[in-house]
């Protein structure tokens, strides 16, 4: 029986394959799943989910 890839594989041998590199630093992007919290009206939360490319010179805005 084949090994079952899990998500994390998928990306990795994504990103190695496309090469997808930041034109300002030239380092490799890795993909990310950035939650957003965001508080209703109603004092309930909801999370806004987005994809986004992170690289060393965006990195420190990204994570603070």
């Amino acid at each position: 029986m084949a090994k079952r890839q899990d998500f994390a594989e998928k990306v990795k041998k994504a990103t190695i394959e496309k090469g997808v590199r930041c034109p300002v630093c030239n380092s490799q992007k890795v993909p990310t799943l950035f939650v957003n919290s965001i508080k209703t009206n109603l004092g309930s939360y909801k999370f806004k989910r987005t994809n986004i490319q992170v690289c060393k010179c965006n990195e420190k805005s990204i994570y603070n």
